[in-house]
């Protein structure tokens, strides 16, 4: 047997030894001090179990154990942000330096992006009409066409298969093969698309401030709303409860569900138009970048802000372990949370002098980041951007055509209603706090005549310099008593439904002829 070989079986036995001593429970029981032989024998068998699951639990630790996120280190004074994409790709593994390139496409851009939930797929759009879907893991290009005519933007919809497509007048809906399927013409001219994949909801904001939501597998228009803010292109879903955020040109941000006319929530975020909005993936984080210079990173729980940094960003984008990547021009740059929201600058890529970055997105289960310029597109490594275990139950970049289908059975199935959209989903499924029933009439008459009699004992503070006049005192008295009475009274108008509104008139008021055509209808 070879010395090396012999050595690597060393290093592994001692490795598991070590992994097995994690979890033992101690040191064993010395039996050979126990004169019973009965309790000698349970107790050697007993050490022996837990001993061989202690072996069985370290292997188990040792081939199915999570893999570690990645990440820059540096060596004593370096910084992160100095390394170059070259340095990088030098130690990558040839996996992850495979899915780095430099696209050049300056006939058809400016390009966005998008991809799958799985991170398999990427979907290219040009602004002047090029459509392309490529297989990111095997770096294959499926289906390339043009559709002459501009496309603003791209969207996957469940999975691959279908993807919709914002173009000059109409949102047209394309399948795998690049075959026009539908024709949307209710959502009018759309800016921005985003796809709800937990109700399968297609959402759209247009040129006029229209918010569309449509299901795709039914077809039914779900909602219409006017935001009432003006044209915004600024749009983006909010992962944890489906709720759609959208900057306007006043710095607000605006959040909406399709149940619901007017915004859940309204913020005054920017003292500019809003250039970009992104969500974490967790929910209680959104990002919003603004003309006045500035990135702010605020918590959806408190609605306030816990990091601001001076910067421009035309695109923000969180990871799925919780960096912020933001444009600005020709660079890209990646901030990380460094604990306590303290967000510093983790990363930066400076693109091609002149090209103008449109999009930044992360791909999940990838340390990758894809990015759509002026002149084509840009794949760069992003270590310890991706979540490196995946559960294929939920997304699985390896999926046959088989789990493929019974997953997208599964997904109808499970399609929740337009009801479940809310800014705190662990509201459902709770119970409802019982009402408090109303007091009868002679229980508040009771209340009042106690409450009086307690304003009439108080007793008033001693004032000096003719302030407590006999008059004063029993002005302050009565304005005491009128305090006590007054809950009690607007209580007794709600039990005889006497609201202090006047009632409109209706048709059933007695009024001659000649005054009907008056009324207020109702």
């Amino acid at each position: 047997m070879a010395p090396a070989r012999v050595d690597a079986e060393k290093d592994a036995q001692d490795e598991l030894e070590m992994e097995v001593q994690k979890y033992s429970r101690g040191k064993a029981v010395n039996v050979k001090r126990l004169p019973d032989k009965k309790l000698k024998g349970q107790l050697t068998v007993r050490e022996k179990l837990y001993g061989q699951s202690a072996k069985a639990a370290a292997k188990a630790d040792k081939w199915l154990k999570p893999t570690e996120v990645g990440g820059l280190e540096p060596e004593g004074l370096e910084k992160t942000y100095r390394f170059q994409q070259t340095d990088i790709l030098k130690e990558a593994p040839i996996s992850s330096s495979a899915q780095a390139f430099d696209m050049i496409l300056p006939v058809l851009g400016p390009y966005t992006l998008e991809y799958t939930s799985n991170g398999r797929y990427m979907l290219v759009g040009g602004r002047k009409g090029h459509l392309a879907l490529m297989d990111m893991l095997h770096m294959d290009l499926i289906k390339e066409y043009q559709v002459r005519e501009t496309v603003r933007d791209v969207a996957f919809l469940h999975n691959e298969q279908m993807y919709a497509v914002a173009q000059k007048k109409y949102t047209y809906m394309y399948n795998r093969h690049g075959t026009e399927i539908h024709c949307l013409k209710e959502h009018g001219k759309a800016l921005k698309l985003q796809f709800l994949n937990k109700q399968f909801f297609l959402a759209s904001i247009n040129s006029f401030g229209q918010l569309h939501y449509q299901d795709v597998s039914t077809g039914e228009m779900i909602a219409n709303y006017r935001t009432g803010l003006g044209r915004t292109d600024v749009m983006r879903v909010n992962p944890y409860n489906a709720v759609i955020g959208l900057g306007h040109a006043g710095g607000k941000v605006t959040m909406w569900k399709p149940t619901s006319v007017k915004p859940l929530v309204t913020m005054l975020c920017h003292c500019g138009p809003v250039t970009s909005v992104a969500f974490d993936k967790g929910g209680h984080l959104m990002a919003t970048a603004g003309t006045d210079r500035k990135i702010k990173i605020w918590d959806l729980r408190k609605y306030e802000v816990v990091k601001s940094f001076a910067a421009r960003a035309q695109s923000l984008d969180f990871s799925q372990k919780g960096l912020l990547a933001c444009s600005n021009g020709s660079l890209v740059e990646i901030y990380k949370d460094f604990g306590g929201h303290d967000y510093k600058l983790y990363m930066k890529h400076r693109i091609t002098k002149g090209y103008e970055v449109g999009k930044v997105s992360f791909r999940p289960y990838e340390d990758i980041l894809g990015v759509g310029h002026s002149m084509g597109l840009t794949s760069i490594i992003v270590p310890g951007s991706g979540e490196p275990n995946f559960d294929t139950f939920v997304d699985n970049p390896h999926e046959t055509t088989k789990q493929k289908r019974e997953k997208e059975v599964h997904a109808l199935l499970d399609k929740l209603p337009p009801e479940t959209i809310m800014l705190n989903p662990n509201m459902i499924a709770t119970v409802r706090p019982p009402k408090k029933e109303k007091k009868t009439k002679k229980e508040i008459e009771e209340d009042l005549e106690e409450a009086i009699e307690t304003a009439k004992k108080t007793e008033m503070k001693k004032k000096t310099k003719g302030r407590s006049k006999p008059s004063k005192r029993a002005k302050k008295k009565e304005e005491e008593v009128f305090r006590a009475k007054r809950p009690f009274l607007d209580q007794s108008k709600e039990n005889d439904g006497r609201p202090d509104k006047k009632q409109r008139v209706g048709e059933e008021a007695q009024l001659p002829k000649a005054l009907q055509r008056f009324a207020k209808k109702t």
